[in-house]
């Protein structure tokens, strides 16, 4: 899982910087990345079904809220970035009308997601830490 968790990090960080990529891989990678994120979902789905068995307080309700808003986060940002794409959608041979509707909806979805991004990396640094301390130890015996 953490393979994951590192492609699907190392994977946003490129495709937030359009200016680096340029927009049609960016357009391409954002997709791989909304792939990435999902399986980083899925694969993460027990621990959300665990906080949400177990005892209920203030903190679960808040870290069930952040990877819901996570999740509509990630599916706005992709969506609008379809309905605004210039590569992807004329691959297909489609055109979706709009483009001032959906070019500030991605703008600001994106640095939602960014800001959201950043609170659950904050509220995961701790059992990173600790798996990659656990994997280590683990290579040296």
């Amino acid at each position: 899982m953490l393979v994951v968790d590192v492609l699907a990090l190392a994977l946003y960080i490129v495709v937030s910087l359009p200016a680096l990529t340029g927009v049609g891989p960016h357009e391409w990678l954002g997709l791989g990345v909304g792939l990435v994120l999902l399986v980083h979902g899925v694969q993460h789905a027990d621990f959300v079904t665990r906080l949400l068995s177990g005892h209920r307080s203030l903190r679960v309700a808040g870290r069930v809220l952040l990877d819901v808003a996570l999740v509509i986060a990630v599916v706005v940002v992709v969506l609008s970035g379809l309905m605004e794409s210039g590569a992807v959608l004329l691959s297909f041979g489609l055109y979706a009308e709009g483009y001032y509707f959906w070019g500030p909806l991605h703008a600001t979805s994106a640095k939602v997601l960014l800001a959201l991004l950043i609170v659950h990396g904050a509220l995961n640094i701790g059992p990173v830490r600790r798996l990659t301390r656990h994997m280590c130890a683990k290579e040296t015996e």
